[in-house]
């Protein structure tokens, strides 16, 4: 990824009592892989002329449940295909569609909104994850912002417009993030869940998930008044979700609490059985640190995966891949970040744990090619002499160092430069 853009839009979650603000903005360009001198490849790139995203056939519906959430046009977004090759990924969550004035809908990016029936950028994304044997859930929403639920007037109106975006798209995917300031509105809830049951209705095998944020109980007052707005539609989605943090939650304990409660709201207000409930609910986390200064830590997020397939959880998910990358220093000397976790890891630790929960294995990382190891046509590799990488004055490669294009480093005896910023990418 090349050039320098202003990162913002930190998502920042209202849980039931209290608003988290957190926006902010910092000066970025972009992340990559460090790679082998001399034997620099080109890179992938995917040319794709189109806004509108070619057809793809529909994946599995536990690929669509395990999909993370990332910005693709803001908070420094990762090349998505790179995120499939080291997590295992198959599908990813577009966040988010909100109002443009009436009832237009738009993408949230750094710069503001991007009308999506003039949207250019979104489109290619989608066809590069396809090209990938992959696919995406568009959701719209979010915290903050206006919605198309409170401006479209009616479920008709709402759902014509969710509709453009399904076609634009050939989307087989869709979520309902229903936060602030929607979430409070019964009318504008309305609108947006006779829209899903529109959409669901004329197009058949449509995959819908609702999220909605959660308390330590399960969901509060407004979330309970959604579910019977649901119930009295007669509209079942593929799942309801819970975001668990952002209210006093404390580790993986406090969010298991929060799911057994709300399994107990689910069998109550739709008379189903723990397992039916368990069957039509899921989980959306944050990775590291919350708007709140809660951490949730790989290890949590690991005990929340166990609790999830040994009850049979529909959905586990999370906010976001744009995340999913250590910061610098690596705690973020405290503070919340769009771009990265706050918490020590690896690039896409917590995406890895997500994959486990569709099924699949994510791949093992790749063992770093040194300089001359493979012959390249056209190129004659230097011989390597012993010592320092064969290049005196070269620091070893570090973690915490942040390396642009052009720079050098030392790793494992291999000389190796950096063909774009990067930061605490494992040379290889």
């Amino acid at each position: 990824m090349w050039g320098n853009k202003l990162a913002g839009l930190l998502r920042s979650q209202r849980r039931e009592q209290k608003k988290y603000s957190g926006r902010s903005k910092a000066l970025v360009s972009g992340t990559a892989l460090l790679v082998a001198l001399v034997l620099i490849s080109a890179g992938a790139f995917v040319n794709a002329q189109s806004s509108t995203a070619q057809a793809a056939a529909a994946l599995s519906a536990n690929w669509y449940n395990a999909a993370p959430y990332v910005m693709p046009l803001a908070n420094q977004p990762p090349s998505l295909t790179a995120v499939m090759s080291a997590s295992g990924a198959k599908a990813f969550t577009l966040a988010f569609v909100v109002a443009d004035g009436g009832c237009t809908p738009a993408w949230e990016t750094d710069a503001g909104l991007d009308d999506v029936s003039s949207d250019t950028q979104v489109g290619p994304i989608i066809n590069s994850i396809r090209a990938a044997g992959g696919d995406v859930v568009v959701s719209f929403g979010g915290y903050g912002g206006t919605k198309l639920g409170q401006t479209c007037g009616s479920p008709g109106a709402t759902a014509a417009a969710e509709q453009a975006i399904i076609s634009k798209y050939n989307l087989k995917a869709l979520d309902f993030d229903l936060e602030e300031p929607e979430y409070e509105n019964a009318a504008a809830i309305n609108n947006e869940l006779g829209a899903a049951q529109i959409l669901q209705r004329n197009n058949p095998g449509l995959y819908e998930s609702i999220t909605i944020p959660g308390t330590t109980s399960g969901t509060g007052y407004f979330g309970q008044q959604l579910l019977n707005n649901a119930k009295t539609l007669g509209y079942t989605p593929n799942n309801y979700a819970i975001m668990p943090f952002d209210g006093g939650f404390s580790g993986a304990s406090s969010q298991i609490s929060a799911l057994r409660g709300f399994n107990t709201m689910l069998m109550n207000t739709f008379g189903w059985s723990s397992a039916t409930a368990y069957a039509h609910e899921g989980i959306s986390s944050m990775n590291g640190r919350t708007d709140s200064a809660e951490y949730f830590y790989q290890s949590d997020f690991q005990s929340v995966l166990s609790f999830a397939e040994s009850n049979h959880l529909a959905r586990y998910t999370y906010w976001s891949a744009n995340r999913d990358r250590q910061c610098n220093p690596p705690d973020n000397n405290g503070g919340l970040s769009g771009t990265c976790s706050s918490v020590p890891q690896n690039d896409w630790d917590f995406t890895k744990i997500i994959v486990q929960f569709a099924g699949a294995t994510p791949p093992p990382p790749p063992t770093p090619t040194p300089v001359g190891s493979t012959p390249t046509p056209g190129v004659t590799p230097t011989p390597t002499p012993s010592g320092n990488g064969g290049c005196a004055g070269v620091a070893a490669w570090s973690p915490t160092t942040t390396y642009v294009g052009g720079n050098k480093a030392v790793y494992k005896g291999s000389l190796w430069q950096a063909k774009w910023w990067t930061y605490n990418d494992v040379p290889g």
